[in-house]
């Protein structure tokens, strides 16, 4: 006999000004199974979350919670029904502590004017930390010292902290490494056996097989089909349901980056540059038509990295674009030297949300736009139409607000942003976190284009496949310092993580 759902979804329906992102969806979540949903972005997943979390209201169609007609008008609705929701774009307070940032889930919702027994909150904040396997993270560390991966962990502690029936979580392990990761599916599986429903979003098919008790396929806003996870589902028939179409692997992976006729030129010269608590003595070159990779572990000091060349954290050593020598913590100087950076941060750090696809195209380089202080909309119209164009960015308009787009062809405005400058140098942290593989496939396309033409690439990531198979070169960072290089044939997953590993061996020995 079938469990009656904790939270079913029928016929809904929502629709933004030249798109409808959700169309007559169905889906029901039983008690304490892992329930993963995919699709490409665009898909309607994101869409369907926020009408889970009580952030969006459906135009037709009903929520039914137990079995019971009701709605979610805020998200304190929802909240109340037990479901909490971990987005893959972080909303934890910088200016606040590890603990002081999971105890505002349990302790954020009580009364005006109650005093707040710190011992009693600073024992859950620990203990919640604890089972996720953070126990040396002290409660009182800095929230913004931490890395993405970190405060991804944070974020998920916030949420099973509180009385929680149906978690939601969005590309939980997008900045996670193997380990992390691990211990992260040990946790969900955890929760499962204690009647907690999981709804997995996911673009890792492969972790989706192995942890999901059922799946979901969403497309072009439709829900597909739903089935059992059975040892007969494969990643490919997975990735024929996403895209309507059989996807060869060679289709998804076959895109590797080569240097360019320009090899011998020197793009980027790192000379013992060393950044605080992250980075010592790093040394490296970067030629044109070049992508050079950066791995490893999250506290490698792979994620400062660009922050340090860019010039937004305190730095020593020498770093040379083109020759030119950068001033640390300037980060206008190294725009006017050439490189454009693209964050990991997506939307906290990456786009203007709120701003049009137009406007985010353009915003980089606003002087070339302006005449006598005045912007010239037909050029900012023309470029941003350009850019668009080249990068297949999938719009309703140019007027359309950043916020309404799905996570790939955000990640292409952003791309198109950092290319209207015309940089000799463009660095790329976690390119496409949280895109799934037709939108990554084309994102690894344009990269290696840009390569041919002879611009030089920086591309740190978490993923290894992409470092792997979309690289010149790989440089392995461990405990801050570089480990060792990769080239061709030699850039395995096992060589990289021998070599992101290898001071911990040798700690061990």
């Amino acid at each position: 006999m079938t469990q009656q759902p904790i939270v079913e979804l029928r016929n809904i329906t929502k629709a933004y000004p030249g798109v409808v992102a959700m169309d007559g969806v169905s889906i029901d979540f039983r008690p304490g199974e892992v329930h993963a949903v995919i699709g490409e972005n665009g898909a309607g997943k994101s869409t369907m979350m926020h009408v889970l979390a009580g952030e969006v209201q459906p135009n037709s169609g009903s929520i039914l919670v137990d079995g019971e007609e009701t709605s979610f008008p805020t998200p304190l609705a929802s909240q109340a029904q037990g479901i909490r929701i971990v987005f893959q774009e972080l909303s934890l307070c910088q200016n606040l502590t590890v603990g002081e940032n999971v105890l505002l889930g349990p302790f954020g919702a009580q009364r005006a004017l109650s005093l707040l027994n710190r011992n009693r909150a600073a024992r859950v904040a620990a203990g919640t930390l604890a089972e996720l396997g953070l126990a040396d993270l002290h409660t009182d560390t800095p929230l913004a010292s931490l890395t993405v991966a970190q405060q991804q962990l944070v974020e998920i502690a916030r949420a099973i902290s509180q009385k929680v029936r149906v978690l939601v979580l969005d590309e939980p392990n997008s900045a996670l490494s193997p380990r992390e990761s691990q211990r992260l599916f040990d946790i969900v599986r955890r929760l499962r056996d204690q009647g907690v429903t999981v709804i997995y979003v996911s673009h890792h098919l492969e972790e989706v097989l192995g942890l999901a008790d059922r799946i979901s396929v969403m497309r072009d806003g439709h829900m597909i089909t739903s089935f059992d996870n059975t040892p007969e589902v494969t990643v490919d028939r997975l990735v024929t349901h996403m895209v309507g179409r059989k996807v060869d692997k060679a289709e998804q992976y076959s895109i590797s980056a080569q240097a360019g006729d320009a090899r011998d030129e020197i793009a980027l010269e790192v000379k013992n540059m060393t950044v605080p608590g992250a980075i010592r003595d790093l040394d490296f070159k970067l030629s044109r038509g070049e992508i050079l990779g950066v791995a490893g572990l999250p506290d490698s000091g792979k994620d400062m990295l660009a922050d340090a060349i860019f010039g937004l954290v305190p730095r020593d050593g020498a770093v040379e674009i083109g020759g030119i020598l950068l001033q640390p913590g300037k980060p206008s100087h190294s725009l006017a030297a050439g490189i454009s950076y693209i964050p990991a941060d997506r939307r906290g750090a990456g786009a203007l949300l709120s701003m049009t696809v137009a406007e985010n195209t353009v915003s980089s380089a606003l002087g070339a736009f302006a005449r006598l202080g005045f912007l010239r909309r037909r050029p900012i119209r023309d470029t941003s139409a350009e850019y668009a164009r080249k990068l297949d960015t999938r719009i309703a308009s140019l007027g359309q607000k950043v916020e309404t787009l799905s996570g790939g062809n955000q990640q292409k405005v952003i791309l198109g942003r950092g290319l209207v400058t015309g940089p000799r140098l463009l660095i790329l942290h976690e390119p496409t976190r949280g895109i799934d593989v037709g939108a990554k496939a084309e994102i690894y396309s344009i990269l290696k284009s840009l390569a041919a033409d002879g611009m030089a690439i920086l591309m740190i990531s978490s993923e290894l496949p992409e470092v792997m198979l979309h690289s010149s070169r790989v440089l392995v960072l461990a405990n801050g310092r570089l480990s060792g290089q990769l080239t061709a044939a030699d850039i395995t997953e096992e060589a990289i993580m021998s070599l992101a590993t290898k001071h911990e061996r040798e700690a061990a020995a």
